[in-house]
């Protein structure tokens, strides 16, 4: 097993090693909880198992939107549970999307602003990582009046998420500073479930998900060793 000190070696060498980060990951499992779904990773095509978890949608007329996958449902209730333990409340806003619902998402983006602009913010139908089930939109009490804006990282909730969503298994996927790794500008709301491991991991080594993948998960990644062409 590789230190930390090892695998942050790894990962910084990430950059030098990629022009780009337009990779594709070949044959991946689309029930597994580590899948990239990114603006070259399609989201599986297949339906997944959902539940929805019990805690507070922001509003009511997001209730039915809050769908995950079970494992994250489970994971979610216990991260809310342990905001609330600390004063912070939390809400979730928007879970799982069908592949109609991010295209109507993204094509009312296309009303206002040109395609280039509106992929920064938001996913083409058919490369949302909410098509996975393992994502959560989540807002704060103190916020909760804005919607999903940056404040929100600044905020008393969504500085206690960046602190501690990894205990329940869970990254801020779209960290800051991080668009030309991740496509997408920074959204402190928005959570990916990995599991309580490799969200330890990545936030030890303080890379994005596309990093920890590529570097620290190689193994997944057959191709990196020639052993299958891209």
């Amino acid at each position: 097993m590789l230190s930390i000190r090892a695998l942050a070696a790894m990962a910084l060498g990430v950059s030098m090693m990629f022009e780009s980060w337009a990779f594709i990951v070949p044959h991946q499992n689309p029930a597994d909880t580590l899948i990239l779904v990114n603006k070259y990773n399609r989201a599986p095509a297949i339906p997944v198992e959902l539940v929805k978890p019990n805690v507070a949608p922001t509003r009511e007329s997001v209730a039915d939107n809050i769908y995950m996958r079970p494992e994250a449902a489970k994971a979610l209730e216990e991260l809310f549970a342990g905001a609330a333990e600390d004063g912070m409340t939390l809400y979730a806003t928007s879970g799982f999307r069908s592949y109609a619902t991010q295209k109507a998402i993204f094509n009312r983006k296309l009303e206002y602003m040109s395609e280039e602009a509106a992929n920064k913010i938001s996913a083409k139908p058919g490369y949302s990582e909410h098509q996975t089930g393992l994502a959560m939109d989540v807002e704060g009490e103190s916020t909760k009046h804005i919607g999903l804006e940056e404040e929100f990282g600044d905020s008393p909730e969504g500085i206690w998420l960046a602190a501690h969503c990894h205990e329940y298994g869970f990254i801020i996927r779209y960290p800051k500073g991080k668009t030309d790794i991740t496509g997408y500008i920074y959204e402190p709301w928005h959570i990916r479930y990995v599991g309580k491991e490799a969200a330890q991991e990545i936030t030890d080594l303080g890379v994005t998900f596309e990093e920890y993948i590529i570097k620290i998960r190689s193994d997944r990644i057959k191709w990196l060793d020639g052993s299958v062409s891209p």
